[in-house]
C-alpha cells in the first residue's frame, strides 16, 4: 500500500511537471537522464541515501564487534568510494559527456565484444549487490517485524516500486530520494533522542557505556581488545573493514546507478555533488548503527518489559546474518511504535535504491547497450521509452522470483554482502580505466577482468577449504574467505589491465566517447545522431546554404567557420575546467581516505586502547552532531537550489486552479 501511495504522488508531480515545466517524462532523455540538469543537492540526497543492506547490517556490524563496526561500514565501506568516484564523474562529463551508460562508453571504444563482458558484470551488479541486497534484506525484516510472508513481501517490494518509477522516470527517483530522506533522518533523530534521553532500559549515554561494559564480561568478543564493544581494537572488525572496502567498491564503480547520477548532474557540479553526498553518507549508518546496533547488545540482558525478543538468549547466527539486530533494538526502546518505525525506515530504502537501480536496468537495456545496438538501430525516443517501461514491470517480477530462489537456498543478507566483492571486484579497475586512461587497450581490461575472476575464485576456494576445513555456502561468506577472494581478484586485476596494456599501449583520445551522442527528442520523434558540436555546426551550415539560396553565397560563406571555430574554443575550455575538478576531487578523496583509513582507526588499533567514558560520550556526540548537520543540508539544499522552478510550477498551478474557478 505505501508502495502505490508513493507512486500516486509521483504521478501527481509527474502531471505538474509535464505540464507546467519544460521538462517531461515522455522524453526519452528525460526519462533516463533527467535532461542532464540535476542539481548537486538532488544528486547528493540520492548519493547520501543508503541501502537497506547498509542500514541492516552497519547495525549487525555494531552488534558484533562493537563501536568499530560502525566505522569501518560507513567511513571505510562506502565515503571513500562514493567521494573516489567523483574523480570518475569528472571524467565522464570529460570525456563522455554525452553518454547514457558506462556499457555505451565501453561498446564506443572497445566494440562488442567488450561491451558483451561488462554488460554481464552491470547485470550482475545490478541482481546482486543492488536488487538482492535490499530485497531480501528488506524482505526479512519485514517478515520479523509484521509475520508477513516472506515470499509475499519479495515479490510486493519491487512490484510497488515499479509503478512510480514507469510513471516519473529518473528525476522520480531523485524527487523519492529527497523525500525519503526527510523521514529517515527524522526516525534516526527519534531513536537517539529515545536511546539516549527517554528510555527506562537506557536514557543516557553513560548508561549505554556501562551496559556495553557488562556485556564484555557477560559476552566478549573474540579478538577485541579485552573482548570489549568498546574499542577500535578489534581483529575481526579490521578483517570486516578490508572486506567493505572491496564490496564498497564493486557496489559503487559497477553499478549504473552511480553512473546515472553523474551523466544525470550538472558537468560543472558534478563532482561537488559525490563530495557532498559522501560527507552527508557516512551521518546516516554511523548515527543508525551506533545507536540501535550497540543497544542491541547492550539490552540483551533486558528483563524488564518490553524484552528483548530472543531474551534470555542472544540473536542467533542466522537472525544476526539476517540483519534482525536493528530491528529487535527498536522494539525493546519502542515498543511496537519502534518496528513500525524500522519497517517505514527500510521500506524507504528499499524504495530508494530499488527505484534508482530499475531505471538503471532501464537504460542498460533500452539504449546502446541491448535494443539500440542488437535490435533496433533506428528506434526512436517514443520507443526507447516504451522498451524501458516493458523491461522496468519484468525486472521488477524477476528481482522478486530471485529473491524467491535466494530464500530457499537459505542466502541472507550477510551472505551477500560479504560475496559481493569475490563476484564484482575483477571489473573495477578495467570500468574506472575505460573512461579516464588514454592507453588502456582491448586487450588489458579482457585479461584483466577475465584473469583476475579466475584467480578471485581460485583463491577463494582455496581459501575457504584450508581456513575452514570444507567448501560450502556458509564457509564461503566468511570473513577470510571473501577477504581472499576479493582482494585477489581486484589485486591481480589491476595488475593484468595494467600490465597487458603497457605492453603495446593504445593512445586513445577520447574524440569517439566525447561524440556519443545525446538522444533528443523532436516533435517526429527523431533521433539526433552527432555530437553537440557537429550538430551546431550542421544547423549553421543548413541555414547559411538557405540564405546562400536566396541572397548572395558569398555574404554567408563565413558563418560556419566563425561558429565552429567559437565552439571549439568553448570545448577546450570545458576540458580544461574538467581537469582541474578532476584534480581537486583526487585531492580531497585523498585527504579523506588517509583520515578515514589511517589517521582516526589505526592509532586506536595499535594503542589496543579501550574508550573511557568520557571519550565515548565524545564519540556518540560527533555522530549526533554529523547526523543533525547532513540532515539539514540534505533537506535545505534542494530546496534552495530550486526554489526558482519550485516558485514557477507552484505560482503556474494556482493560476490554472484559479482560472477554472473563476466564471
Amino acid at each position: 500500500g505505501v508502495g502505490f501511495f508513493f507512486a500516486a504522488i509521483m504521478l501527481i508531480l509527474t502531471t505538474l511537471q509535464r505540464k507546467f515545466f519544460k521538462f517531461s517524462p515522455t522524453s526519452s532523455e528525460e526519462f533516463t537522464s533527467a535532461s542532464r540538469s540535476v542539481k548537486p543537492g538532488l544528486v547528493c540526497c540520492g548519493i547520501a541515501w543508503t541501502w537497506s543492506a547498509t542500514l541492516l547490517q552497519s547495525s549487525t556490524a555494531a552488534y558484533t564487534f562493537g563501536v568499530s563496526g560502525p566505522w569501518w561500514v560507513v567511513r571505510v565501506g562506502g565515503t571513500i568510494q562514493v567521494a573516489m568516484f567523483g574523480m570518475v564523474a569528472s571524467k565522464v562529463k570529460q570525456n563522455a559527456n554525452g553518454a547514457h551508460t558506462f556499457l555505451e562508453i565501453v561498446k564506443t571504444r572497445f566494440g562488442t565484444s567488450a561491451h558483451i563482458l561488462f554488460t554481464f558484470y552491470g547485470f550482475l551488479c545490478i541482481l546482486w549487490s543492488a536488487g538482492l541486497c535490499y530485497i531480501v534484506g528488506g524482505s526479512a525484516t519485514v517478515n520479523a517485524l509484521t509475520g508477513m510472508n516472506i515470499v509475499a513481501a519479495c515479490f510486493l517490494l519491487p512490484v510497488g516500486i515499479a509503478v512510480y518509477v514507469i510513471f516519473g522516470g529518473l528525476r522520480a527517483t531523485f524527487i523519492c530520494d529527497w523525500s525519503h530522506t526527510i523521514i529517515l533522518f527524522i526516525i534516526i533523530y527519534i531513536f537517539t533522542f529515545r536511546a539516549y534521553g527517554t528510555s527506562p532500559a537506557i536514557g543516557s549515554v553513560s548508561r549505554l557505556y556501562d551496559l556495553l561494559e557488562q556485556a564484555s564480561i557477560d559476552t566478549p568478543v573474540v579478538g577485541n581488545q579485552g573482548g570489549s564493544y568498546l574499542t577500535m581494537k578489534s581483529n575481526q572488525g579490521l578483517v570486516f573493514g578490508a572486506v567493505t572496502i572491496l564490496s564498497g567498491f564493486t557496489g559503487v564503480v559497477c553499478d549504473q546507478g552511480y553512473w546515472q547520477r553523474a551523466i544525470a548532474s550538472h558537468p560543472e557540479s558534478t563532482t561537488k555533488a559525490y563530495m557532498l553526498g559522501g560527507i552527508s553518507w557516512f551521518a546516516v549508518p554511523w548515527a543508525f548503527a551506533s545507536c540501535l546496533g550497540l543497544s542491541a547488545r547492550a539490552l540483551l540482558t533486558n528483563a524488564s518489559p518490553p524484552n528483548f525478543p530472543t531474551y534470555p538468549s542472544p540473536l542467533s547466527p542466522s537472525q544476526t546474518s539476517a540483519g534482525l539486530a536493528a530491528p529487535a533494538a527498536a522494539a525493546v526502546l519502542m515498543g511496537k511504535g519502534g518496528a513500525i518505525t524500522v519497517l517505514l525506515v527500510v521500506f524507504m530504502a528499499v524504495t530508494s535504491a530499488a527505484s534508482a537501480e530499475l531505471i538503471g536496468v532501464s537504460r542498460m537495456t533500452g539504449y546502446i547497450s541491448i535494443y539500440r545496438t542488437y535490435f533496433r538501430p533506428n528506434a526512436t525516443g517514443d520507443e526507447i521509452v516504451r522498451v524501458s517501461h516493458y523491461f522496468i514491470c519484468f525486472w521488477a517480477v524477476w528481482m522478486g522470483c530471485w529473491a524467491t530462489i535466494l530464500h530457499a537456498g537459505n542466502i541472507d543478507l550477510g551472505w551477500l554482502y560479504y560475496v559481493q566483492g569475490s563476484v564484482l571486484s575483477p571489473a573495477v579497475i578495467p570500468i574506472g580505466l575505460t573512461v579516464s586512461w588514454s592507453k588502456l587497450t582491448k586487450a588489458g581490461i579482457f585479461c584483466g577482468a577475465i584473469g583476475g575472476a579466475f584467480l578471485g575464485m581460485l583463491a577463494w576456494m582455496i581459501g575457504c577449504w584450508k581456513l575452514y576445513g570444507q567448501i560450502n555456502i556458509t564457509n564461503l561468506a566468511q570473513p577470510y574467505s571473501a577477504l581472499c577472494s576479493s582482494l585477489t581478484g581486484l589485486f591481480f586485476s589491476g595488475i593484468l589491465t595494467v600490465g597487458v596494456s603497457l605492453l603495446d599501449p593504445a593512445d586513445y583520445d577520447f574524440s569517439g566517447t566525447r561524440a556519443i551522442a545525446t538522444l533528443e527528442d523532436t516533435n517526429g520523434s527523431n533521433i539526433l545522431g552527432d555530437n553537440t558540436l557537429d550538430r551546431a555546426s550542421d544547423t549553421e551550415s543548413q541555414k547559411e546554404k538557405k540564405g546562400s539560396s536566396e541572397n548572395e553565397l558569398s555574404l554567408k560563406q563565413p558563418i560556419p567557420d566563425v561558429v565552429e571555430v567559437g565552439l571549439e574554443k568553448d570545448e577546450e575550455t570545458r576540458i580544461r575546467s574538467l581537469k582541474m575538478v578532476f584534480r581537486r576531487a583526487l585531492i580531497y578523496s585523498s585527504i579523506l581516505t588517509v583520515i578515514v583509513v589511517i589517521l582516526v582507526p589505526l592509532p586506536m588499533f595499535f594503542s589496543h586502547y579501550i574508550f573511557s567514558k568520557k571519550f565515548y560520550t565524545f564519540w556518540t556526540a560527533c555522530s549526533i552532531i554529523w547526523a543533525f548537520a547532513s540532515g539539514t543540508f540534505c533537506i535545505v539544499l534542494p530546496l534552495w537550489e530550486s526554489r526558482n522552478e519550485i516558485g514557477t510550477i507552484l505560482g503556474s498551478t494556482y493560476r490554472s486552479i484559479r482560472k477554472r474557478s473563476s466564471p
